[in-house]
């Protein structure tokens, strides 16, 4: 089979599913229609823990009133925002992310716009950074019990309200894809996965060549996955077959990358480069949607490497200012978003990287991005008095969040 970039999906028939850990609710269109059931947006999108990438607009601290020129901003290599100036005041297009269940609704309020609306009340204006919002989402499915499957644009759709879905929930797609990723270095990650920025469900599939013949085995039959070369992959079936696969980008290295989501973490993404083996497993419970808090202001104790110390609510970066949010970084060789809300320290390591630790103990030095060395725009503290505390990078020693 020739390499592709779409989704490959063989439907069977429906299956009953653990439908706790999926994304559900009710999606009300420009029509005037309501559906309700599982959605699976922009095909990688299909659980709470699953992330939606998009843009935010913030004012920047008034140091960078001194800024007269554009900035770009950058995180591995590509450009992700950049200063600018709005009425007078600057303001940056940043990178945003947040998991699904962190969300009440979602309203579309333009081609490449949309409101987040979050259960803790707040509501965040944002723009497309990619296929998830906009009129390039590949497709918005509900699956609706009633009314049958629905597939949707970007303009069809007018609000979209979240919800609980029921233990035993009827999809045709199967569950969603659960098991433990192994690095070449040996590091191991076990969460929800997503192969090749696409398939992310039981009757999702891989395709490949096999002794000259195509193959497309859905995923729910598969065991493991390893790499083999950088062309090709050995895949152990659940029946015990084994076979080679090459000849498509899910199974050489012009596969875009396997996401695993891990719980109380964030998400890592492996590109095939680094990929040793996945080993499929079942989920030992769901990540409900009442797991998700919709996010606080972010906040705890910045420490100086001269000894001062401010308590307040923290701006990171000069832009990540709540729990939902990301911090972008590189850890022996794989790139990781780890959810704000669930660190408990960031040190700096000198210019170029931080010690992150997180709140079950873990820790990770990451580099290579804005948001861990000498390119940060900043941490600030809002003391409890309304004061505004900027602590610069070189200045920076570690902050400790409550």
């Amino acid at each position: 089979a020739a390499a592709s970039v779409g989704l490959a999906v063989t439907v069977s028939a429906p299956t009953m599913a653990d439908g706790r850990d999926r994304i559900h609710g009710k999606v009300y269109t420009e029509d005037g229609d309501v559906y309700e059931g599982l959605i699976r947006w922009d095909r990688n999108e299909a659980s709470w823990v699953d992330m939606i990438d998009c843009k935010k607009e913030i004012e920047l601290s008034k140091r960078r009133n001194r800024e007269d020129r554009v900035k770009s901003i950058y995180i591995f290599g590509i450009r992700v925002g950049k200063v600018r100036t709005k009425d007078g005041k600057p303001y940056m297009s940043a990178m945003c992310q947040v998991a699904f269940g962190h969300l009440e609704a979602i309203e579309f309020t333009g081609d490449d716009e949309a409101l987040l609306i979050f259960k803790s009340g707040e509501e965040i204006e944002v723009n497309a950074s990619s296929t998830d919002i906009g009129d390039n989402i590949r497709g918005i499915i509900v699956e609706d019990p009633d009314r049958g499957q629905v597939d949707l644009e970007w303009d069809d759709i007018d609000r979209v309200e979240f919800s609980q879905a029921r233990y035993e929930t009827y999809s045709d797609y199967g569950e969603r894809l659960y098991g433990t990723l192994t690095t070449r270095k040996g590091d191991t990650f076990t969460g929800w996965i997503c192969w090749d920025a696409d398939e992310v469900l039981g009757e999702d599939v891989l395709d490949g060549e096999h002794r000259g013949r195509d193959r497309e085995i859905p995923f729910r039959k598969i065991r493991a996955i390893e790499r083999r070369s950088s062309s090709s992959a050995r895949v152990t079936l659940k029946n015990g077959d084994e076979i080679t696969l090459r000849g498509t980008n899910d199974v050489d290295s012009s596969n875009r990358g396997i996401n695993v989501f891990v719980e109380n973490f964030g998400v890592v993404k492996v590109k095939w480069d680094e990929f040793e083996r996945l080993d499929f497993q079942e989920a030992e419970s769901p990540v409900e949607y009442n797991r998700f808090d919709g996010g606080r202001l972010l906040r705890g104790t910045v420490y100086t490497d001269s000894g001062e110390s401010f308590t307040g609510h923290i701006r990171w970066d000069d832009d990540e200012e709540y729990t939902w949010e990301v911090l972008d970084g590189e850890s022996r060789g794989v790139e990781m978003d780890i959810e704000l809300g669930n660190i408990r320290v960031i040190r700096r390591k000198g210019c170029c990287s931080s010690i992150v630790i997180l709140k079950d103990g873990s820790e990770f030095r990451l580099d290579g991005s804005n948001d861990v060395d000498d390119d940060n725009k900043g941490i600030y503290v809002i003391l409890d008095s309304g004061e505004e505390i900027e602590v610069e990078w070189d200045d920076f020693d570690y902050v400790e969040f409550r």
